[in-house]
């Protein structure tokens, strides 16, 4: 985890980088769609300027050339003008605005890697999106728990009511899911943030392009290396790894949408959404029901999500390298917008959950949930052997459901009765329960227990504040890091347009 003074300076720097960016025109801030078009027409740009720079284009044609891929620009950027997504489609409209000359922009260039190039540029918008949706989720999520740190509630395992628990400990574990998903996305986004450009199709090209250039006006970070990998390998393995960041997300989210749920199913819930405002709906025929139908949407939004991230992968299966099949843009980004909704909705659901603390201690009062307690006690206190003290509670138990009693008016003198009992089936006959009553009575309070938890990571108010801090922590670097993803696109790309304009002024 990084150190405050370095966050400090990370602020510091992408503030000063913002600040840059507000100095430039105000063409240059104008963010037109970032879509296939969008990206050709960078992509030229940045071609027309470093290849004039670099001697591969006659500085007397240069202005020409400009001048025609700003005319191109210019009417895709009108109402319902047509944006060509391919190369084939953009320039036959290049020919017409600036003559068959500016085929010349093409020195060292291919259609393969003018769209894995697209194709990276906008995966990497996308995974910034996603970032952004999910910092602020798991911030939601984060401050929930802080609200509920004290508060105690039954956690589940096999769907049966296992242990109390903070239900902002419960809550910081879900976070810490998302914030996996959040490190995905930034290791993804690590390979995703290379360009494939100069590359061409398989193995370079004669001319001596300056392709660092090119990735520095295009806002990346590095090159793909290896000319092969970039069209034939790393285009189609992008979508399948965003596919597994995909998954991540929307198996968290699912997760926590179908614990909501099974508290529907129950007469008293200790948890519900409130009522109203899209979270719930009247059924059409029993008026006593209340449906939830934000998480019957969220859930659905996440099956959506795992369905669309499973098609990259199986289309990636069995094909010769460099064939189009996992590629294809816009089911690319429907697949990672699908991710986006399921976080949006999730948001929504923190936002409108009702928790009633009072019904939930009820519920852990009524049932045995603290029983693990009693063992754990007679093992750490008086050294009895652990499995000799959960017979022992396993019997409290049994005696308890038999005779319907609860843990708060369960005898004392029968928990006697059945430790002696327990201790000669175990070969210790003779053998008293060694806890007073008043030990008895506090390894079975759900809210003594969830406070006295002594282990790192533990609900203890220690281990919360703790935990809770440095969420808030991560998250807050988490933004830094968006930002200056953000900003380094940004600057670079009204970088370019300032030198594009330049020459292109430079034909007038």
């Amino acid at each position: 985890m990084a150190r405050p003074h370095a966050t400090i300076r990370t602020r510091a720097a992408i503030g000063a980088l913002l600040l840059w960016a507000c100095s430039l025109p105000a063409q240059a801030q104008q963010a037109p769609a970032r879509d296939e078009f969008f990206w050709l027409g960078e992509i030229n740009k940045a071609s027309a300027v470093i290849n004039r720079d670099e001697g591969l284009l006659d500085p007397a044609l240069a202005p020409k050339v400009a001048a025609g891929i700003a005319k191109v620009i210019e009417a895709g950027g009108k109402p319902g003008a047509k944006r060509p997504s391919s190369v084939i489609t953009f320039e036959p409209l290049l020919i017409e605005a600036a003559g068959v000359e500016v085929t010349l922009l093409h020195a060292g260039r291919s259609s393969q890697d003018m769209h894995a190039t697209y194709r990276a540029a906008i995966l990497r918008d996308n995974l910034l999106k996603l970032a952004s949706q999910l910092n602020k989720t798991s911030s939601s999520l984060v401050e929930l728990a802080a609200r509920h740190a004290r508060t105690i509630v039954p956690n589940y395992t096999n769907g049966v009511a296992a242990q109390p628990n903070s239900y902002g400990h419960y809550l910081l574990g879900h976070a810490a899911g998302l914030e996996r998903d959040a490190q995905r996305i930034r290791e993804t986004y690590a390979r995703v943030d290379r360009s494939p450009m100069g590359t061409t199709v398989l193995n370079g090209t004669s001319w001596p392009l300056n392709r660092q250039r090119m990735a520095d006006y295009l806002g990346f970070a590095a090159l793909v290396d290896n000319a092969y990998d970039a069209s034939q390998i790393a285009s189609s393995d992008l979508p399948v790894e965003t596919a597994a960041v995909v998954t991540g997300i929307a198996l968290h989210t699912g997760g926590f949408v179908e614990d909501v749920m099974t508290q529907y199913a129950q007469s008293r819930p200790w948890i519900l959404l409130r009522e109203g405002g899209g979270n719930t709906y009247v059924s059409s025929a029993m008026p006593q029901k209340r449906n939830p139908g934000l998480l019957n949407g969220t859930r659905e939004a996440a099956s959506t999500a795992m369905t669309l991230a499973l098609g990259p992968v199986i289309k990636a299966h069995n094909i010769t390298p460099g064939m189009a099949d996992a590629k294809d843009v816009k089911a690319n980004s429907a697949m990672v917008e699908s991710a986006i909704t399921a976080l949006r909705d999730l948001d929504r659901i923190l936002a409108a959950l009702v928790i009633d603390p009072e019904r939930a201690l009820e519920e852990l009062n009524s049932d045995w949930t603290a029983s693990q307690e009693l063992a754990d006690l007679l093992m750490r206190k008086y050294k009895l052997p652990f499995r000799a003290g959960h017979h022992f509670a396993s019997e409290i138990v049994d005696f308890a459901k038999a005779n319907n009693i609860k843990p708060t008016d369960f005898p004392y003198a029968e928990a006697k009765a059945i430790f002696r009992k327990a201790s000669a089936e175990g070969g210790t006959p003779g053998q008293e329960l060694p806890m007073s009553e008043e030990e008895f009575r506090g390894a079975l309070d759900p809210v003594a227990i969830v406070k006295s938890r002594a282990t790192a990571g533990g609900p203890q108010p220690a281990e919360m504040e703790r935990m809770l801090g440095e969420a808030r922590q991560r998250l807050a670097q988490q933004d830094d890091w968006i930002k200056q993803k953000r900003a380094k696109i940004d600057i670079s790309l009204a970088r370019l347009d300032t030198d594009f304009s330049t020459l292109a002024r430079s034909a007038n």
